[in-house]
């Protein structure tokens, strides 16, 4: 049995048919953005003979050999992860199209870039964005059995790619149509995570390293940093990446406990360095008796003129200018 998905092309890739996932969606996407397999033909197969025809097989046939684009994951003797860094997640079909065909794709996305810094895309990409589709493909939990999450997650991309799959009580919709959809999905995702890594968290680097550099001119305890670019400049990334690492400012990034930049609407944010980057616990809040005030209120509280809000929750405020 199986089904084909023809592009008029001589190359051909071989995936699974019946339900499919995220993994083998995304795989076969970013094998379309290849110079090799651009306009290959889509054959959804577990039809061993059908297979050996295939030019490269993804997620089916229980084999992984690079050296013949045989890519999947099933066997019980596969534990490949991306690099011996990463030990904890095995890699899915998407995981180990990415590690043979990533940094081409990622050429393809963004166009020509320095070799340094499409290494460094290729690890923020994994880390940020592959990863997960391996970890659920492989049943790796974001947390120990023993923790019960307090609110279940359903908009995940492989949440979303999952339920294109036709209902057991559908038989309208096609599902070769529907794989398409699958990858067309998936690759829009990874697509815009590319662009915003490459076209805004890279080039943010530099600014947050200079601002951490020059705090001390902010205020005199060298724990609040100022941001001269409008919000939504990604700090976060950068901060936490520098306090991996050894020397004086690394020490200085360690010790901040503020953040501040003007928004959109012409005012200033405050915002509390959390103590992750990931994470919702701050190394300071915002004082407990500001949070929820507003306006005139929230001056007169604090004796400062300007002010608009903090946050209930004392993560971020907002004033007319940097000093309030």
């Amino acid at each position: 049995r199986s089904s084909s998905m023809s592009t008029a092309a001589k190359m051909k890739i071989g995936t699974h048919d019946g339900a499919f996932h995220c993994d083998e969606a995304l795989a076969c996407w970013m094998l379309h953005q290849t110079s090799e397999f651009k306009h290959a033909e889509i054959t959804r197969t577990r039809n061993p003979d059908i297979l050996k025809e295939m030019d490269i097989v993804v997620d089916v046939g229980a084999e992984y050999d690079p050296t013949r684009h045989r890519y999947d994951h099933h066997q019980k003797e596969f534990t490949t992860t991306l690099d011996a860094e990463h030990t904890t997640t095995k890699l899915s079909s998407a995981g180990l199209v990415y590690k043979h065909f990533g940094k081409e794709v990622l050429q393809e996305i963004l166009g020509k870039r320095e070799e340094e810094e499409i290494n460094k895309l290729y690890m923020m990409v994994y880390d940020g964005f592959i990863e997960e589709i391996d970890a659920v493909d492989n049943g790796v939990s974001c947390y120990p059995p023993d923790i019960l999450p307090k609110y279940k997650i359903s908009t995940t991309l492989s949440a979303r790619v999952a339920r294109l799959n036709p209902n057991w009580n559908d038989k309208t919709l096609v599902p070769d149509e529907q794989f398409k959809k699958a990858m067309a999905i998936a690759g829009e995702e990874m697509r815009s995570i590319v662009l915003r890594i490459g076209n805004a968290i890279l080039p943010a680097a530099t600014i947050v390293r200079h601002a951490i550099a020059d705090r001390l001119s902010v205020d005199e305890s060298g724990k609040i940093m100022s941001l001269e670019e409008s919000g939504g400049l990604p700090w976060k990334e950068h901060l936490f990446d520098l306090c991996a690492e050894e020397g004086e400012l690394a020490a200085a990034a360690r010790e901040l406990l503020y953040v501040l930049y003007p928004d959109s609407s012409g005012g200033w944010r405050i915002q509390c360095v959390p103590v992750k980057a990931a994470g919702f616990e701050n190394r300071k809040g915002l004082p407990v008796e500001w949070c929820g005030l507003r306006d005139q209120v929230l001056s007169d509280k604090t004796g400062v003129e300007g002010c608009i809000f903090i946050h209930a929750n004392g993560f971020i405020g907002g004033g007319k200018n940097p000093g309030a």
